[in-house]
């Protein structure tokens, strides 16, 4: 789809009380402690060993509120090391860690805790390529969430039948809250997650990736048996209990036939037949975009929980009331976001970004969250038309604060500002914008999803990848959207006979150079304003207004002003 107008300018507003610009060097200037050090940061007790597989089993004390079990954790030395950091939230209790030997028996190793965290004392220097595996036994009274999942844990609730009705939350918080793990964005098993969970046999325990076995126990219990053969992220890892039914469906796409598997409270069993349809044409609409769903050997899941929602890894969380739009609002205000429900679209949208590509640090979490939101404004291009995405991109704009900046500190487990969701957004949508061409950026996003595939990334890896596309640098545009609060100003002035038109940046990072797409009323043309610097760009064929530009859809984040040629000096 060719963008066929002139430059799509956002008039966010007319007046010149800018914004002051706030950079990451403010977030810097935050108090940080040790624990944000041994949490955010590849320690030396991280960087020598590589993840290679987890199991998990746990079994919740549903009347007490506790958990007790232990992880199962195979690693391979990449470089000599000795002492594991491995780590467990308080007030959980960490009661011993043994240590597999290759006779098959185990042996109790030390470990010393530190807050959060514990560090394994291995009795010998592993050497580089050697494979080990170390059990961690712990239990004790987890955190419970407080306002899942933004401020998460376990949800410990009852359905409207008084059955328990129990989920985890932990973007953020950590799934150190309730397991011990290496908890770390940067590194994912590469083998994948088993995960046992055994509750009373009443109830149905639901994880990710598929149910392997469910095994019968004694005690009138029942162990569920998950398996995720993908790498995947810490906190997409879940857990949920309920009185739940399965509803079974597939979807023959990019990578064969994909289960699809709706796992919802009995009372929601008709809603869910009729508001899960849309599973399939969200499905359609990524693929085509984004490239093959990414985790197809564990099939597609939808999980009733107590809480809005989340984005677990092939076991998306779902809270939405059944209803289209978010809890039966539009985000957007345009009413094109009460056609589809949010939800199913927005967190689904995560398993491109966020689980298959994930970023490295949090403190570069637009990465998930500004292409995903982007994902709902794709998604309202494919249901309803061009004019429709453009007009919801527009709606979820305006939630925009500039508060902070959208990335946050690094090594110190540090979010940046909400903005990264409608700003990132928002800068993706200039870039589309900038390329002119939608070609190209389904391209881009389906390359990304590919040469990124399963992998931790940085923004810089997202900024050199996406320039490539574009077919100019994105340095700038990165600086100015991601790290500061400023919203750029596109300075203009028709000439006083009216055959040319002139403009520049201002109130923008040094050396900002976003380009522009200019429809000079028979053809389109990309213009490059400079900073601070006066360009121009004759109008030899019809002529090209104020009202003209000021009357056009905007398409573009930034701020317009116009000057007048006779004010204009010389910098």
């Amino acid at each position: 789809m060719k963008w066929c107008f002139l430059v799509g300018l956002v008039i966010v507003s007319q007046s010149i009380n800018y914004v002051k610009a706030q950079t990451v060097a403010a977030q810097s200037s935050k108090q940080f402690s040790r624990a944000d050090s041994l949490r955010g940061s590849i320690t030396p007790e991280r960087a020598w060993w590589d993840l290679q597989h987890y199991t998990i089993n746990i079994k919740p004390d549903i009347s007490n509120k506790t958990i007790a079990g232990n992880v199962a954790i195979r690693f391979k030395a990449i470089k000599l090391g000795k002492t594991m950091q491995i780590d467990l939230q308080q007030p959980l209790i960490m009661d011993s860690v043994l240590l597999k030997q290759t006779n098959g028996k185990s042996i109790n190793i030390p470990f010393k805790r530190d807050g959060n965290t514990a560090f394994v004392q291995l009795p010998l220097t592993m050497p580089i390529g050697k494979m080990a595996n170390i059990i961690v036994f712990y239990h004790g009274t987890p955190r419970e969430a407080k306002r899942a999942p933004w401020d998460g844990g376990i949800s410990w609730k009852k359905d409207s039948t008084g059955a328990p009705y129990i989920a985890t939350s932990c973007q953020g918080l950590g799934a150190s809250f309730w397991w011990p793990c290496k908890d770390h964005q940067y590194d994912e098993p590469d083998a994948g997650v088993n995960i046992n969970i055994t509750v009373p046999d009443t109830l149905t325990a639901v994880s990710n990736g598929r149910l392997i076995k469910t095994l019968a126990n004694k005690d009138h219990t029942k162990t569920f048996s998950w398996q995720v053969k993908n790498p995947i992220n810490n906190y997409g890892v879940s857990m949920n209990i309920g009185k739940y039914i399965l509803i079974k469906d597939s979807y023959k796409g990019e990578g064969g036939l994909l289960d699809l598997s709706y796992y919802v409270l009995p009372s929601n069993k008709e809603a869910a037949i009729k508001q899960f349809t849309q599973v399939k044409t969200m499905l359609a609409c990524f693929e085509f975009w984004m490239g093959k769903y990414p985790f197809y050997e564990d099939g597609y899941k939808l999980v009733d929980v107590p809480y809005l929602g989340m984005e677990h890894q092939s076991n998306v969380a779902y809270g939405n009331k059944y209803l289209n739009g978010y809890l039966g609002r539009d985000q957007s205000k345009t009413g094109w976001g009460l056609l589809w429900d949010f939800i199913i679209v927005h967190e689904s949208g995560h398993e491109w970004f966020g689980n298959n590509i994930t970023s490295k640090d949090i403190a570069d979490m637009w990465i998930h969250e500004g292409f995903t939101t982007y994902t709902e404004t794709l998604f309202t291009q494919w249901q309803s038309g061009n004019n429709a995405g453009n007009e919801y991109s527009l709606g979820i704009r305006k939630n925009i604060r500039n508060n902070a900046p959208i990335i946050g500190a690094y090594n110190v487990q540090n979010e940046g500002s909400g903005d990264m969701y409608p700003k990132g957004a928002a800068m993706i949508h200039n870039i589309r914008m900038a390329m002119n061409s939608d070609t190209l950026f389904r391209a881009m996003l389906r390359g990304m999803n590919k040469t990124f595939y399963h992998q931790t990334i940085t923004t810089k890896d997202v900024e050199l990848f996406m320039s490539k596309y574009a077919g100019f640098s994105l340095t700038k545009i990165f600086d100015q959207y991601l790290r500061t609060t400023q919203v750029p100003t596109l300075e203009y002035y028709f000439a006083a006979d009216g055959k040319s038109l002139h403009f520049r940046w201002m109130e923008a990072v040094e050396g900002f150079d976003m380009p522009l797409m200019v429809n000079l009323g028979t053809s389109m043309q990309r213009i490059q304003p400079k900073y601070k610097e006066w360009s121009n760009i004759p109008l030899t064929s019809l002529p090209v207004t104020d009202a003209q530009i000021k009357a056009l859809v905007p398409y573009f984040y930034i701020q317009l002003m116009e000057r007048k040629e006779m004010s204009i000096k010389v910098n």
